[in-house]
């Protein structure tokens, strides 16, 4: 039986910037993003934050219902948050509006009864955004309730350091969250800037032995780095894999690691057995599913029956 899962997290317009200075606006949010590669990958997925009332609010609302993701978190009066993208050789950089909106508009008790509404504990995953202080406080009182009433917390770190006022405030905060998470998904972008030195593909093992340490026992136990043009590296309960990223055209990458970590929990909820034993076919599935995204502008997760076609 699929475990179901709940995601926690922002959902915005990307304005990505066009050569001749007009803004182009995308649906994004790198949670809104990882709901919607999990279910069109087949799992079964709910967004709990509140979407806006206003017009982009509706049209977020349409694409999670058309790809498949229930909405549990109601609307808000408040505005949809935008990010003004700003593309160079395919990397994207991002400015952030995102005071007084509507993801922002929950409740911890609110969230929790959510959760304690549900027959059984299922998938919590959140991440990106919602780590920065003093929003994280929000998240890590949720988190430690859910993991009271036996939800597997599941973590994107997606740092965003322009965001953040006081990035060593911003660092603790996400070493924090680390140490409620059990599945957590980390950039060779977002280890450098929490400090960890030598962060190379190469050295995956090692840095995976650096998160796990002093977490809460039982903790970490599915770890996934990704380094960008040089592929990926997943580890579950010690068994671990490492693959090239596949050879595409690469239009953009923008949500390409939220289609990634988005296809690795729909693979882990549709098949909750021997998980360790499938690492490696999670990892490529994953990677393809990835890979086709950056083969599109913006983000645009493909479905299951693409993968396997890929």
């Amino acid at each position: 039986m699929s475990t179901p899962i709940f995601v926690l997290g922002e959902a915005l317009m990307d304005c990505i910037a066009q050569p001749d200075g007009r803004l182009l606006p995308l649906m994004g949010g790198s949670p809104f993003n990882m709901a919607r590669a999990a279910a069109l990958r087949g799992a079964s997925v709910a967004y709990l934050n509140p979407l806006s009332t206003d017009l982009f609010g509706q049209g977020m609302a349409q694409l999670l219902l058309r790809d498949g993701v229930g909405l549990q978190g109601g609307p808000s009066r408040l505005p949809t948050s935008l990010a003004v993208v700003q593309v160079t050789d395919g990397q994207p950089s991002y400015g952030f509006y995102r005071e007084g909106i509507a993801d922002r508009d929950y409740t911890v008790d609110g969230i929790t009864a959510l959760l304690r509404q549900q027959k059984t504990p299922g998938i919590l995953h959140t991440g990106s955004l919602l780590l920065i202080p003093p929003e994280h406080t929000k998240v890590v009182a949720i988190l430690k309730a859910a993991r009271e009433m036996g939800w597997t917390l599941s973590v994107d770190i997606n740092l965003r350091p322009k965001v953040a006022h006081d990035l060593a405030q911003y660092a603790q905060a996400l070493h924090e969250v680390i140490t409620l998470t059990d599945w957590l998904k980390a950039s060779d972008e977002d280890l450098e800037t929490m400090g960890f030195a030598n962060v190379a593909i190469g050295e995956s093992a090692r840095l995976v032995g650096e998160l796990r340490k002093g977490v809460t026992p039982g903790a970490l136990s599915r770890v996934a780095l990704t380094f960008g043009g040089e592929g990926a590296h997943l580890d579950i309960e010690g068994q671990s894999h490492q693959l090239p990223v596949p050879r595409i055209t690469v239009a953009d990458t923008v949500g390409a690691g939220d289609t990634f970590w988005g296809n690795t929990l729909a693979d882990w909820a549709l098949q909750p057995a021997d998980a360790a034993g499938r690492v490696a076919s999670t990892l490529d599935l994953s990677m393809k599913a990835a890979a086709i995204n950056c083969t599109r502008q913006g983000c645009q997760p493909p479905t299951r029956a693409e993968i396997l076609a890929f």
